[in-house]
Parts: C-alpha cells; structure tokens; sequence
C-alpha cells in the first residue's frame, strides 16, 4: 500500500483534524485579505499579485526539495485542463469575494465536493449509488436557496461564487488525472502562475490602470499569500496524518471562519436563507463522506 507510512490511529487522527482546522482558517484568512487588497486596488492586479507572490513560495519549496518545476508532463493534457480550470475558478471566486459578501461565497464554495463526486462518476466512471445522487441534488438545493434566483434580494453577483465553484471542482478532477511525476510544489507553482494568467487576462475587460501599492494594499497581499502557503502546508500535513475519513470532515470549518471573519471585518450579516442553504449543503457533504465509508473497501 501507499500509505502504510501513515498512521491512522486515533492520536494521529485527532492531529490530523487540527492541522485541517488550521488549514481552514488560513484559507479564510486568505480570503478576507483578498477582499480588503481589492478594495484598494483594481481586481486583476490584485490577481496578478497575488499569484506572483504564491508563484515564488512554491518555486523556493522546489528548490528547498531539489524537485523540477519543468518537466514535459506539465504541458500533458489533464494540466492544460486543470490550468484551465484554475483561472477559470480563481478569476471567478475572487470577482465573488470582492462583489459579494465573504460569508455567502464561503458557504458556496462548500459545495465544491458534491460536484466532485458527482465529476467524478460521470469522467472517471467511479461508483455513486442514487443516495449519493441524491445527497449531490439535496446540496445543490442548497445553492439554490442561497442564491434566490427568483427573489426580490437575487443578484446576478451572486453567480460568480457559483462559477468559482465550479472552476475549483474541475481543478480538482483534473488534479486527479495529471500525470504523478508533478509533486505538490510544482502543482501549486503552476496553480500560481495561472493566476497571474487569470490577472492579465482579466485586465483587458476590467481596463483599469495600474494603482499604487499602497502599505496597507502590500500588508494585505503579502498576508494572503503567506496564509495561503501556510494554509496549504497545513491541508497537506492534514491529509497525512490519521484517518481521511476522520480528518476530512473539518474541512467544513472553514464556514465558521468565513461567515465569522465576514461578520466582524465587513459588517456582514447571514440571514436565514443562507443558514438554510448553508445547512443543506453541509448536511449532503457529511452523508455522502459517511456513504463512502460504507463501501467495502478493495483488498490491498
């Protein structure tokens, strides 16, 4: 097996689901940064930035592991797709969380794994029973009802989150295909550059000038990338260490710091159609893990 170097016993479970915690908090703190950076300056700038700064983190942890960033399996089909996928979702999910409240992008984003799975049986031909189908549409009512297409309060805004989503759904199915020759550092580097890509792009239809990197707009970015390395650090060591089955779970704390973050640092407030929406989709995400525990396991 390839995880016999992992432990799986409760001690190490229970570690594992702090670091995903920390992890969590990290991405919210990521999140907030950004949104503070884009009221300070235009928001491709802000991507090309952002995605520099990440750029040179994973390139340094390259180096530090004495592993290549270029290598012919990066121009390999599945990460053209993922490339893809990565401005498509980062393009979309900071244009959500610079328009829209943090809190309510937050709680879309959870959905990210109910299209996975459901990604995942239509291209990967894995095995989803009609519950887990089922638990998928349960959450995807939730969006739904978050997003209130047919209310008084909808805004086509609210859509961008949605997008986000997606895009980040399919990096993470097109993640699964890229060829295993590309670690962890040459991902993220990668990732990274596509978002400088999703920046430049962007620039061309948003057409606003260069601003000054303010004190304020420089602490604001260079915190989200520094909590976003950290944070993805931490996601890694979570996913080594314990039982995934265990740890995962905490992932859905990032909606405690999103919704919090958004309420003490932006003035949000989360009405009931959001904790409906938000509880939903947090419900299908823990009945399909549990389904999937369920499954017989194939013999090693």
């Amino acid at each position: 097996m390839l995880t016999t170097h992992i432990r799986t016993d409760a001690r190490s479970s229970l570690i594992g689901s702090a670091w995903m915690v920390a992890a969590m908090a990290g991405f919210a703190l990521e999140d907030a940064l950004l949104k503070s950076a884009s009221g300070l300056m235009p928001i491709w700038q802000v991507l090309v930035l952002f995605g520099a700064g990440g750029a040179v983190v994973f390139c340094c942890a390259a180096l530090f592991q004495g592993v290549p960033l270029l290598h012919r399996d990066v121009f390999s089909n599945p990460m053209k797709v993922r490339v893809l996928f990565e401005v498509f979702g980062r393009l979309f999910y900071v244009l959500a969380i610079a328009f829209t409240p943090l809190s309510s992008a937050t709680v879309i984003l959870q959905a990210t794994p109910l299209v996975v799975v459901a990604g995942a049986a239509v291209f990967f031909g894995e095995t989803v029973g009609w519950r887990r189908w089922g638990a998928i549409v349960v959450g995807m009512i939730g969006v739904v009802i978050i997003i209130r297409p047919t209310g008084d309060s909808f805004s086509a805004l609210s859509i961008l989150a949605v997008l986000g989503m997606l895009g980040f759904a399919g990096r993470d199915l097109a993640s699964r295909a890229a060829p295993a020759t590309l670690g962890t550092a040459a991902l993220g580097f990668h990732g990274f550059l596509a978002i400088i890509a999703a920046g430049l792009l962007f620039r061309y239809w948003e057409g606003a000038p260069v601003a000054p990197l303010t004190g304020t707009g420089a602490l604001h970015l260079s915190g989200a990338v520094v909590m976003g390395a950290l944070a993805y650090s931490s996601l890694m060591k979570a996913m080594r260490t314990g039982e995934v089955s265990a740890v995962t779970p905490f992932r859905y704390t990032r909606l405690l710091f999103g919704v919090g973050l958004g309420m003490l640092m932006f003035g949000e407030r989360p009405d009931q159609a959001m904790l409906l929406g938000c509880a939903l989709i947090v419900a299908s995400g823990f009945y399909i893990l549990w389904r999937g525990r369920q499954r017989p396991q194939p013999l090693s």
